[in-house]
């Protein structure tokens, strides 16, 4: 028996890190994202031989480890030691024996939420093995406590939801981590119209998301008023991306996504570089009406708004740059499980 499971990356629309605490705790956050068709995979072996493995597909990075009901936090395996850890504890499920591998269809630190969907794809694999009684809203309050309190990450709420849920969804994250998705009933033509004038661009560049945020953290605990009406103004930023979604007027998000990419500079002085600047104009000058850096900032992915016909210049003149345009399709399903016989 073997048993897979597949959560989407996402793309953040609008309303980026008002979902990271303290803000949401305070004030209250709103984002609007989309999940596309770059996946995380997960595949649960049983074991009965007392062991566990645990191995990043694609590579020869395993570790083998004795099964024990807690298992010792390593490097680079902490994703999937955090997992285990809860569920057996949460569960009190004992000792398992397994091997577990993961494989993801981007890079980590490249704003796509990438280790939280990996969390969501584990946890996915052991609800479908061990039939454990968890909806949507348990996986993703699971996935985001052993990230943020478990692991100590830094980071906010959105990824985990979008990966479990899946779709086009406007999320509110209020005060005692409470969380709301809106899924988004759009028609078919605004859907795809607008997978069409987006463009997704990798700089080929990586981050660590964590110092970005720990920044923007300290902007609010230290009540940096420039930083905090940023926020305000992406949370707003995320209603005005609903209401035009919802209308069917699409002509209006590079302007809301350039009002986005104006405040998110201000949150913390790391979101953006020269590269990046660099990007956005040059998309700009050759016919984007809007764009952003995907997730916290920093490098890996950007996208853009390309109105019209505009999306082949955009991109031909920032592949100049030296990144690459990735080819996407926005999807509507979360987190998948299945076994096989």
């Amino acid at each position: 028996m073997i048993i897979r499971s597949k959560a989407p990356l996402r793309i953040g629309l609008a309303g980026g890190g008002t979902d990271v605490s303290p803000y949401s705790d305070i004030y209250g956050g709103a984002i609007l994202n989309a999940t596309i068709d770059l996946y995380a995979y997960a595949s649960l072996e049983p074991l009965d031989n007392g062991k566990i493995e645990f191995c990043i597909d694609g590579t020869s990075n395993c570790l083998f480890m004795d099964s024990a009901a807690q298992l010792p936090v390593t490097e680079g395996f902490e994703l999937f030691i955090g997992v285990y850890n809860r569920l057996v504890k949460q569960f009190d499920l004992g000792p398992l024996s397994f091997r577990l591998t993961s494989y993801i269809e981007a890079p980590q630190g490249s704003g796509l939420g990438t280790s939280s969907t990996i969390v969501v794809s584990l946890i996915g694999a052991f609800v479908e093995w061990l039939k454990l009684p968890l909806g949507k809203y348990d996986i993703a309050h699971l996935a985001f406590e052993i990230e943020r309190q478990d692991l100590a990450m830094s980071g906010g709420k959105q990824d985990q939801y979008s990966a479990t849920f899946g779709g086009i969804n406007f999320m509110e994250f209020l005060s005692n981590d409470r969380v709301i998705v809106n899924p988004l009933n759009l028609k078919e033509e605004i859907v795809n119209e607008l997978e069409f004038n987006l463009l997704l661009y990798f700089t080929a560049t990586q981050r660590l998301s964590a110092t970005i945020i720990n920044e923007q953290v300290k902007n609010v605990k230290e009540n940096n008023e420039k930083s905090i009406e940023a926020m305000h103004n992406l949370k707003e930023q995320a209603l005005q991306m609903k209401d035009c979604l919802l209308r069917g007027d699409l002509q209006e998000i590079g302007k809301i996504l350039h009002f986005g990419w104006e405040n998110k500079k201000r949150m913390a002085h790391s979101i953006s570089n020269d590269l990046i600047d660099k990007t956005y104009e040059t998309a700009m000058q050759n016919g984007a009406t809007g764009g952003k850096i995907s997730g916290a900032g920093g490098g890996g992915f950007m996208f853009f708004f390309c109105p019209g016909v505009t999306k082949m210049k955009v991109a031909r003149s920032i592949e100049n740059l030296g990144g690459r345009v990735q080819s996407f399709k926005l999807t509507t399903g979360g987190l998948t499980t299945w076994t096989i016989h």
